[in-house]
C-alpha cells in the first residue's frame, strides 16, 4: 500500500443483504469459454455468477442520477422499467428505465461476453429535461464475491492506462470497468461511507476513497456524460486474481459491442436451431415456450455440465444474509429430472444426455443422491428423500422410451439403476422427508415415484438379463402399491364429513412403527375413537401431491379416491385470482410471506404455487378434460412476469403496492423456478399430443389395466409393521442369514423358515400369513446364522379383521 490510501471510514459497514428475487431475466453466452452468468430486476443488474452458477458474486449493479444541486434519483427505485428480448428466445435484453419524474431515460442493453468472463452493458443515458451537461451519472457495484457480502475488499486503480475498480475475495476478484475514463472514483462500506450515500446526502461525489478493506463493500463510478455523450458500455470481469479480472474487463469493454451482441445471439441460435418448433397456437404461447427452454439451459453448469440448479435467484434476497441463502442456486435431483424431462419435450436430446451423465457421476455410493448440492456434487442439507433416489430411474426410462439411445446404449446406465433401485428397496417406501422438505412418513407423492420408478428399473433389469432382480423389484412394487390407501387415505373425519366425501388422500402419514399404539393401517376414523380423543393432526392436511398418483400411472383420473381429494384439495386450497386459478401446497403451510406481506422469516404463509397449476393441468388433461388444461396453461402462462419469468409463488391476497405485492403476480419466493418452467414446458407439448409426456406406462398396465394386486405383506426391522391384511404372505427381509423361529399361537406350534438371499444383498423368508385366521397374532424371532446367536426379543404381527 502507498501513503497516498485514502481509506474508507465504517469498516466493516451494515450486515450484508442480498437483493429482490423477482427477476426480470437471467442470462449467459452458450459456451463453455465464458463462465458468467447474470440476472437482472427492476431494471438493473442483480447477481452476478463466477464462475460457477451455484457462486453468487454481486448483488447489484445499477446507475444514480443527480443535478449536483437539489436532485437525486435511483435507477431501480425512481424508474418505470420496460424489458424487451432483443431477439426472440434468446437472452439479450433491451432495458428501457423512464424516470417516474419525466427526468430522463435510460436505455440499456445486457449480454455476457462470449469469450471473456465478463457481463457486458451498453448503456445510452438521455435526458427529457434540460440538457446532458446538467446532470451527474454514477454506477453503483456491490460486489458479494463467493456467495457471501462480508468480507470483501475493494479499491480503486490505474490499470493498464485505465482508471478501473476493484474487489475480492478469497480466490475470486472482479473489475469494473467503462467505455470512457471515470470522471470520479470511490470505494466504502456500504450504509456508512458507501457512494450512494455520498451521493444521497451531496447530491455528488465528493468522496473519492482509495480503499476498503474486508467488509461488506461497494464501489461507485462517476460517468464521464460530456466525453460520452451519454452513450457508454460497462464490462464486469471475474477471474481467480485481480489483474486477469482486469484484461477480463478491458477486454470486453475495447470491443465493439455490436460484434459481441452477433456472436452472443448466434451461439445461442445455433443451439435452437437443432430443436424443433416451438409448439403453441399464439405468440404468447410460443415466446413463453422458448424463454422456458431458454431458462432451462442457462442454468446448467459449464464445468460440470448437465448439472442444472434450481434458480438464479435468493428468495427474500433483500432481506437475507450470507448465512442464509435458501437452497436455490443448488442442484435438486429432483428438479433436475423434471427440468430434463422438459428438455426431452423439447427436442434438446444432447443435453438431456449430459444431465444424465452428471446424475451418473453425482450418484452416492449407497445409490441415493444428496437432498441437494453444490453444482460440484457435494452435499448442502443433509436429508433423504426417497423421491430423488427414484427421480433418476424415471428419468433413464424416459429417455429410453423416447429414442435417445437403444438398448445396448441403456446398459451403461444399469449399474446407476441397480444401486438406485436397491436403495429404494432396503430404504423405502417411507419417504425421511416429503417432496417440500418436510416431515418424515408416508407420502403419496413420493409413493407414486418410488413405485413408479421400480417398475422403470425393473424393465432396465430385464433388457440387461437381470431376470430374478426384475422379479423382486415388481413384488416390491405390488406390495407399495397396494398399501397406498391403507397408508394415506383416511376415511370418516371431520373434514370429510364437512365437504361430502367418505375419505380423502392425506399430504403425509406417520410411519407405522410397529408398536402397537401407532396408526398400523393410515388413521383411525373418528368414529373408532375413544370419547375426547383428537384426531391426529396429519389427517386434516391434504396436498395437491395425491394427483401424482394419476401423473404417475397408479391411479385411475376417475378413482373415487382421486375426485374426493380433489373435492376437498379445490374447497381448502384452490385461489382463484385475476391471472387464473393456482393451488397451494397444503393448508398450514409456512413457506411464504407474512400476512402483512413482510418476507418470509422461517415462518410465514405459503402462497399458491403456479407450478401446481400445470400439474392440474395435467390431470384433467389424463381426465379427458382437454379445455380445462388448455385454460390452466393460459393461468400458467398469465402468472409470468414480464420478462417471461415463472416464479414459484404468486401473491394471494389483496394488493400490497408498497411491498410490490399483487393478487395473481409474483410474490418474493424464487423467479424464475427452473421446475415451474419445465412443466410448463411439458405442460405445451402434453396439450399438443392430447396425452400427458411423461406418465410412465408400466404404471399404468400393471395398475390400472391388469389390476395387479400383491400377495405379501412385507416386514423389515427399519419398516416393523404392526399388522397386515388378511390373506398375504408375511415376507420379512434382513441382511444376514437367518432362521426366522416363528408362531402362530403364543407358541404352543412353532416352525422354522430358513432365509434366502437375494440379488438385492438382502436375505427373505417367507411366513405362510395368508393361512391364519382374521384376528391372529403371529409371533416371530431370529437366529442369526452367522454370529450363531438369538436375537433375544420376539416381534408380533397381528392379521387384521
Amino acid at each position: 500500500m502507498n501513503n497516498s490510501e485514502r481509506f474508507a471510514p465504517g469498516a466493516p459497514g451494515i450486515p450484508a443483504r442480498w437483493t429482490s428475487s423477482a427477476k426480470q431475466g437471467i442470462g449467459t453466452a452458450l459456451n463453455s469459454r465464458s463462465r458468467v452468468w447474470f440476472t437482472h430486476s427492476h431494471g438493473i443488474l442483480n447477481e452476478i455468477y463466477y464462475p460457477e452458477v451455484d457462486q453468487a458474486c454481486t448483488r447489484d449493479c445499477g446507475l444514480l442520477v443527480s443535478d449536483g444541486k437539489m436532485f437525486f434519483s435511483e435507477e431501480k427505485r425512481d424508474t418505470r422499467t420496460q424489458v424487451e428480448l432483443i431477439e426472440p428466445g434468446i437472452p439479450a435484453f433491451r432495458l428501457v428505465n423512464t424516470c417516474l419524474h419525466g427526468t430522463y431515460r435510460i436505455e440499456k442493453e445486457i449480454i455476457s461476453e462470449p469469450d471473456h468472463d465478463t457481463v457486458v452493458q451498453r448503456t445510452r443515458f438521455i435526458p427529457l429535461k434540460g440538457n446532458i451537461s446538467d446532470y451527474h451519472v454514477y454506477v453503483l457495484l456491490a460486489p458479494h464475491l463467493g456467495n457471501r457480502g462480508a468480507g470483501n475488499t475493494a479499491w480503486t486503480s490505474k490499470f493498464r492506462g485505465h482508471t478501473m475498480l476493484f474487489a475480492e475475495r478469497n480466490s475470486i476478484s472482479l473489475a469494473l470497468a467503462c467505455s470512457v475514463p471515470w470522471k470520479k472514483m470511490s470505494v466504502g462500506y456500504v450504509g456508512i461511507s458507501d457512494g450512494w450515500q455520498d451521493v444521497k446526502r451531496h447530491k455528488e461525489m465528493t468522496w473519492e476513497y482509495t480503499r476498503a478493506e474486508n467488509g461488506n463493500v461497494a464501489l461507485i463510478g462517476e460517468v464521464d456524460l460530456q466525453k460520452s455523450q451519454g452513450a457508454f458500455v460497462l464490462s464486469i470481469g471475474f477471474a481467480s486474481h485481480a489483474e486477469m479480472a482486469g484484461e477480463e474487463a478491458l477486454a470486453a469493454a475495447n470491443v465493439d459491442f455490436d460484434h459481441l451482441l452477433s456472436k452472443y445471439i448466434s451461439q445461442w441460435q445455433a443451439w435452437q436451431q437443432h430443436l424443433p418448433r416451438a409448439p403453441g397456437n399464439t405468440s404468447g404461447d410460443r415466446d413463453l415456450y422458448m424463454r422456458s427452454v431458454s431458462a432451462l439451459r442457462i442454468c446448467e453448469s459449464k464445468l460440470h455440465r448437465g448439472g442444472i440448479i434450481a434458480s438464479l435467484s435468493i428468495p427474500w434476497g433483500f432481506a437475507k444474509g450470507d448465512d442464509d441463502l435458501g437452497g436455490y442456486h443448488l442442484v435438486w435431483t429432483r428438479d433436475l429430472v423434471e427440468t430434463a424431462g422438459a428438455l426431452i419435450a423439447a427436442g434438446a436430446y444432447e443435453d438431456v444426455l449430459r444431465v444424465l451423465d452428471y446424475l451418473v457421476s453425482t450418484q452416492l455410493a449407497d445409490g441415493r443422491w444428496p437432498q441437494n448440492m453444490w453444482i460440484s456434487g457435494s452435499a448442502y442439507w443433509s436429508g433423504i428423500q426417497m423421491d430423488e433416489t427414484a427421480f433418476p430411474v424415471l428419468l433413464i426410462d424416459l429417455a429410453y422410451r423416447k429414442g435417445l439411445f437403444n438398448s445396448r446404449q441403456l446398459s451403461r446406465f444399469w449399474n446407476t439403476v441397480k444401486k438406485a433401485s436397491r436403495y429404494l428397496v432396503m430404504n423405502g417406501p417411507v419417504t425421511q422427508q416429503d417432496r417440500w422438505e418436510e416431515d418424515p412418513g408416508y407420502s403419496p407423492f413420493t409413493l407414486a415415484v418410488e413405485i413408479a420408478g421400480l417398475l422403470a428399473a425393473a424393465g432396465i433389469a430385464e433388457i440387461n438379463n437381470e431376470k430374478a432382480f426384475a422379479k423382486y423389484l415388481r413384488e416390491t412394487a405390488d406390495v407399495w402399491n397396494s398399501n397406498i390407501e391403507r397408508w394415506t387415505y383416511v376415511t370418516g373425519t371431520e373434514l370429510a364429513n364437512q365437504f361430502g366425501v367418505e375419505g380423502y388422500y392425506v399430504r403425509i402419514s406417520p410411519p407405522d412403527t410397529g408398536e402397537a399404539s401407532s396408526p398400523m393401517h393410515g388413521y383411525v376414523p373418528i368414529k373408532n375413537r375413544p370419547p375426547g380423543q383428537s384426531a391426529e393432526p396429519a389427517t386434516t392436511i391434504i396436498s395437491p401431491d395425491a394427483l401424482a398418483l394419476v401423473r404417475f400411472g397408479l391411479r385411475s383420473p376417475d378413482d373415487p379416491r382421486i375426485l374426493n381429494t380433489i373435492k376437498v384439495v379445490d374447497a381448502l386450497l384452490s385461489v382463484d385470482t385475476p391471472s387464473g386459478n393456482t393451488w397451494h401446497r397444503y393448508n398450514d403451510d409456512g413457506y411464504g410471506e407474512h400476512e402483512d406481506g413482510s418476507p418470509f422469516d422461517g415462518t410465514g404463509i405459503g402462497r399458491a404455487w403456479p407450478l401446481l397449476t400445470g400439474e392440474r393441468a395435467h390431470y384433467e388433461l389424463a381426465r379427458g378434460n382437454h379445455q380445462e388444461a388448455a385454460r390452466l396453461l393460459v393461468a400458467m402462462r398469465s402468472f409470468a412476469n414480464e420478462g417471461g419469468m415463472i416464479p414459484e409463488q404468486v401473491w394471494d391476497s389483496p394488493d400490497i403496492p408498497a411491498r410490490e405485492l399483487f393478487f395473481g403476480k409474483p410474490s418474493g419466493s424464487a423467479m424464475p423456478l427452473v421446475w415451474a418452467h419445465a412443466e410448463y414446458i411439458k405442460l405445451v407439448h402434453s396439450l399438443q399430443g392430447g396425452q400427458v409426456f411423461d406418465t410412465p406406462p408400466k404404471p399404468v398396465q400393471r395398475y390400472i389395466v391388469e389390476k395387479t394386486e400383491s400377495v405379501y405383506a412385507v416386514w423389515r426391522f427399519n419398516q416393523k409393521c404392526s399388522g397386515i391384511p388378511r390373506g398375504k404372505i408375511l415376507r420379512i427381509e434382513v441382511l444376514a442369514s437367518a432362521m426366522i423361529h416363528w408362531s402362530p399361537d403364543n407358541w404352543a406350534s412353532v416352525y422354522d423358515v430358513m432365509t434366502q438371499a437375494t440379488d438385492l444383498g438382502f436375505q427373505t423368508g417367507e411366513i405362510p400369513a395368508h393361512t391364519l385366521a382374521a384376528g391372529a397374532i403371529l409371533r416371530f424371532t431370529f437366529f442369526w446364522k452367522e454370529t450363531q446367536r438369538w436375537e433375544g426379543q420376539d416381534y408380533t404381527v397381528q392379521v387384521e379383521k
